[in-house]
């Protein structure tokens, strides 16, 4: 039976890439960490007036661990010629919660569909390379709620499993927020609903 994947590769912070020429053509290939659809937007609008003379802002992205969202977008390139090979390079390096971006500047001279699938994919693989990728473990994050007096019981489970208190609420009814590796997950749950005067519920990502 294969290990339930609890780990995913990303970038932390952003990234430029090598240019790549190809017969007069510029292009510039960046890379950026996002962590939901809307930061997409403001990204690109920011390089359209950094590259304010470019012709095409063609870029691709990826968020996710287990349910995957993604696009790819050509901006006016022939179709399947820019937005796609970028999004192949993001297969490729196997990262997500990621936007990466190839900046065009035309040179004058048409570079055909081959030619442009070749540009995009070597201008993302550039960024990549460039970039730091580092691994992240997938957490589910549990609430785990409790009378005061009951405070020994689940400490003793915390330090025992070696869990991180990410928020907590202490008062009569307390409440610990608490992030747990995707492969210890039920186990964690599992005992935690065994002790009474514990509730615990996972919360939506």
């Amino acid at each position: 039976m294969s290990e339930l994947k609890d780990t995913y590769k990303t970038i932390e912070q952003s990234y430029k890439g090598e240019l790549f020429k190809d017969r007069g053509s510029k292009f510039y290939s960046y890379a950026y960490p996002i962590s939901s659809e809307e930061q997409v937007k403001p990204i690109i609008e920011k390089l359209k007036k950094e590259h304010h003379t470019a012709r095409h802002w063609c870029y691709a992205w990826q968020l996710g661990t287990s349910k995957i969202r993604y696009r790819a977008n050509d901006d006016g390139e022939p179709s399947n010629s820019a937005g796609p090979p970028i999004y192949g390079q993001i297969q490729a390096f196997d990262v997500t919660n990621i936007l990466v971006v190839v900046v065009r500047y035309f040179g004058g001279t048409k570079l055909g569909v081959g030619g442009l699938m070749n540009a995009n994919k070597t201008g993302a693989k550039f960024v990549l390379e460039a970039a730091t990728i580092v691994e992240k473990t997938i957490n589910r994050t549990f609430s785990i709620s409790f009378d005061y007096k009951d405070m020994n019981k689940v400490m003793r489970v915390v330090k025992e499993k070696n869990l991180t208190i990410s928020a907590q609420k202490l008062e009569l009814n307390c409440q610990y927020t608490i992030p747990v590796r995707k492969k210890n997950a039920q186990q964690i749950f599992d005992i935690f609903s065994n002790i009474y005067g514990v509730t615990i519920k996972e919360l939506d990502d």
